[in-house]
């Protein structure tokens, strides 16, 4: 049982948190330890046990899901989060604190492992990468992870933008993308990243693809290969 996932299961529903559990046994790979029916209980919890991941529910009595993963944040080790909900609509606030995924009731198995498989790499590597090095004006600067809101190929190089800056990195896009997947960026198109936060409007558009418009004052677009348009739709809940 040493290589299982130490779980934590929030909800204020019984029955939610019996199905979660159920569903989580046939999932594998994943041991539920502990049960809340609330956020400030599973605060307590987690302040006395090391969870390796929380699975959260948003809408809870009193504080509310967004809030206790807020709040996590603040510890020094704290537990990856996956919130399980009903409302597909927080999905862009689940991704602004870190969230490793977004599952929508009624949660599917094939869904809730492809989750479990995006946890191991957030919590085998437990310290964030918190700041990027990147180069402009021929100084090279540490940009924090938080400021960036897209991310564009430039041969080996990459482009990183923040809110009316560029800056050059000299790690590749798959690199960024290894680095920043657990943070909430998900790659959109062969040459894009996009920190999901930071995403004021999805556009359908011909064919299959979609375009992203960003919440950076230039409101930036942001192309959707119609290959990732689908896991896309999945992460925003749409």
């Amino acid at each position: 049982m040493s290589n299982m996932l130490k779980a934590l299961l929030v909800d204020d529903e019984v029955p939610a948190r019996s199905e979660l559990r159920y569903l989580l046994g046939e999932a594998g790979g994943v041991e539920v330890v502990g049960e809340a029916g609330s956020a400030n209980e599973a605060l307590q919890l987690i302040r006395a046990i090391p969870y390796d991941v929380v699975f959260l529910d948003v809408n809870m009595p009193g504080l509310s899901g967004i809030e206790l993963a807020e709040a996590l944040t603040e510890l020094t080790n704290p537990p990856a989060i996956v919130f399980v909900t009903a409302h597909s609509e927080h999905a862009v606030d689940a991704f602004a604190v870190a969230a490793v995924d977004y599952l929508v009731k009624p949660v599917e198995i094939q869904r809730l492992k492809t989750a479990v498989e995006r946890l191991l790499p957030a919590v085998e590597a437990p310290t964030r990468i918190d700041r990027i090095p990147v180069e402009k004006g021929g100084k090279k600067l540490l940009l924090q992870v938080a400021d960036i809101f897209h991310v564009m190929a430039r041969d080996d190089y990459s482009y990183i933008f923040t809110d009316g800056e560029r800056f050059l990195s000299t790690l590749s896009l798959a690199d960024l993308e290894q680095k920043l997947e657990s943070q909430g960026f998900f790659r959109v198109h062969r040459r894009y990243l996009v920190n999901l936060a930071q995403i004021r409007e999805v556009a359908p558009m011909y064919g299959g693809t979609m375009e992203l418009t960003l919440k950076d004052s230039e409101q930036t677009h942001v192309p959707v290969s119609r290959r990732r348009a689908p896991a896309l739709k999945r992460l925003l809940g749409l």
